[in-house]
């Protein structure tokens, strides 16, 4: 516990790093240019199609009668041009959200690695295709749970429960794979995810938990149409900013508790075998000898005099 919470708040600190500001910002930058390359390209097209599809159907007679009670039927026009921005831009949002999550939790944990962990042996235990497909694979598992589950919405008590434990689970297991894929052999990952596993989980809880503040931006932007410019760019960086805090928090904790284990093997290593360091032995040298000679074995060789 206590190494969870010292991860906390280091993720907090390193949020406010200039290259962690910038990473959250790339699914902006992404969206931009997807957006521009969409309405060069792909905008009137597709317009044309829904507003083809619209055209003499049920759905088109209901706008058209309720824009007229409004007192506004010049707004019939621009019925086509809005779905195809109802229906692109969450498309939009998670690509370029998808894009950045690939290269972000590879970038912060290096970055946590060389910061705080310079010496942690790299031992190679997982590359970018099993990464990938153990991302992949428990996302269909937890995406099977979740529909599996719908008839337990309906509990009051536990529509609160299940889906936060589903995704806590999905985010403590993809999260601490990627942080102890470059640092922690396959036989290390699976104890400490087995030693680890309450904090891990509990870890997953609180991101899902703060992951879904965001939505609460963006269904504003669908009730405050006049604002949808500015609030679901704002969403879009929330959502990118709780991923890098999550992606570090993970770091941290995956990281230093990738170093404690192997300390404590050493320690177990050196204690089975016998073997002694020099510092080991001084230690029980000054523990043994009285406190005005213990210094004298700290103290360095000194040259005779000639």
């Amino acid at each position: 516990m206590k190494i969870m919470l010292d991860a906390f708040w280091r993720a907090l600190a390193y949020c406010l790093h200039p290259r962690v500001i910038l990473l959250s910002l790339l699914p902006l930058l992404l969206m931009v240019v997807a957006g521009i390359a969409f309405a060069q390209w792909g905008w009137w097209p597709v317009v044309d199609t829904v507003r083809q599809w619209l055209d003499g159907t049920a759905v088109q007679t209901v706008i058209d009668q309720g824009f007229d009670w409004l007192g506004v039927p010049q707004f019939k026009s621009v019925i086509p041009s809005l779905l195809v921005v109802v229906l692109v831009t969450p498309l939009i949002v998670i690509l370029s959200l998808l894009a950045v999550a690939t290269l972000m939790t590879p970038a912060l944990v290096k970055m946590v690695g060389a910061r705080r962990f310079p010496d942690l042996e790299r031992r190679q235990g997982a590359g970018f295709f099993p990464s990938l497909g153990w991302s992949l694979g428990h996302t269909l598992l937890a995406l099977g749970l979740l529909v599996v589950s719908i008839p337990f919405w309906f509990i009051p008590p536990l529509v609160l429960v299940v889906p936060p434990l589903i995704w806590g689970w999905l985010t403590y297991r993809v999260m601490s794979f990627d942080a102890w894929a470059e640092h922690a052999s396959k036989q290390e990952r699976r104890a400490l995810m087995q030693r680890h596993r309450f904090e891990l989980l509990t870890m997953g809880i609180v991101t899902g938990l703060l992951g879904a503040a965001p939505s609460v931006v963006w269904a504003s932007a669908a009730v405050f149409i006049a604002a949808f410019v500015v609030l679901i760019p704002a969403a879009i960086w929330i959502y990118a900013l709780v991923f890098a805090f999550s992606s570090l928090w993970f770091s941290h904790f995956c990281l230093q508790t990738l170093q404690q284990l192997r300390q404590e093997q050493e320690s177990t290593y050196r204690g089975s075998t016998g073997v002694q360091t020099t510092l080991d032995v001084q230690a029980h040298e000054v523990g043994r000898r009285p406190a005005s000679d213990a210094g004298e074995l700290m103290e360095l060789p000194r040259n005779p005099t000639p």
